[in-house]
C-alpha cells in the first residue's frame, strides 16, 4: 500500500510467500518466469532422459515440458499449494510430485537420475553446497544438472522475487550467490561446467542480463 507515497514492502516466509502466491503465480506478468521457460526448453529439447528431478517445480510451468523428455519424472517444491496447481496442470502417470524441503537431505537414492533441474530456486537457498552435494549423489554418472537462477547482476541492484498482494508488494526473502560461487560449489562436489551463458529478456536492451544459466555434468 501506499502511505503518504511511500510503497509499503510486506515481507514474510518464504514457505507463506509461494503458498500466496500460487493463486497468481501463472497469471501475472513475470518475464523472468517465461525466459526461464524459454531456456530451460532450448537447452534440452530433444534431448531423452530415463530419470528427471525437478527442483522446485512450483505450479508446474516446467514440469509438462519434462514430461515428454523422461520416462520417470519426480517433482520436489516446498509449497504445497504450488504443488496442488502444479498437480492440476500435470497428470501424467510417468510424474510424480511430492513435499521436499531441499535444505534437508533429499530422499532419493544414490545415482538415481539423468537430469536434474533446478529453476529460480537457489536464491532463495544460503547454503549452497548442501544442494550441490545432494544433486552430485543422486546423479547417475553422465547425468547432467542444470541451474537457472536470476543473475547476480540483477541482484545487486535490488531486484527480488516479489508479486502484488492487493495494495501491498510482497517480496520474499533472497540470498545473493556470485557466478564464481556456483562454478565453484560444482567442482568441490566433483560436478564440472558443461555450459554456461547469460540470457536477457527481450526487454532488456541496454539492462544487466536478466538470468543465469549453468549446465553441470557428472
Amino acid at each position: 500500500m501506499r502511505i503518504c507515497g511511500i510503497l509499503w514492502f510486506a515481507r514474510v516466509s518464504i514457505q507463506d510467500a509461494y503458498n500466496e502466491w500460487s493463486d497468481i503465480y501463472d497469471s501475472n506478468t513475470n518475464p523472468t518466469r517465461d525466459l526461464d521457460a524459454q531456456v530451460t526448453r532450448l537447452l534440452l529439447t530433444g534431448q531423452r532422459f530415463p530419470s528427471i528431478l525437478e527442483i522446485g517445480c512450483g505450479t508446474g510451468k516446467n514440469t509438462g515440458f519434462l514430461a515428454t523428455l523422461g520416462d520417470s519424472v519426480l517433482a520436489f517444491d516446498f509449497s504445497e499449494r504450488m504443488l496442488a496447481r502444479a498437480r492440476q496442470k500435470v497428470t501424467a502417470e510417468h510424474v510424480r510430485f511430492a513435499w521436499a524441503d531441499i535444505t534437508q537431505p533429499w530422499n532419493c537414492a544414490d545415482n538415481s537420475f539423468d537430469l536434474i533441474t533446478c529453476n529460480l530456486v537457489l536464491e532463495h537457498i544460503k547454503d549452497l553446497n548442501h544442494v550441490f552435494a545432494q544433486a552430485a549423489r543422486t546423479l547417475r554418472s553422465g547425468g547432467q544438472f542444470l541451474v537457472n537462477e536470476l543473475h547476480p547482476f540483477k541482484q545487486y541492484g535490488g531486484t527480488k522475487a516479489r508479486f502484488e498482494r492487493g495494495a501491498d508488494i510482497v517480496e520474499v526473502h533472497v540470498f545473493t550467490h556470485h557466478i564464481s560461487e556456483f562454478i565453484l560449489t560444482a567442482e568441490r562436489n566433483g560436478l564440472k561446467l558443461l555450459k554456461f551463458d547469460e540470457v536477457w529478456h527481450a526487454d532488456d536492451v541496454g539492462k544487466p542480463p536478466r538470468l543465469v544459466s549453468f549446465m553441470f555434468g557428472k
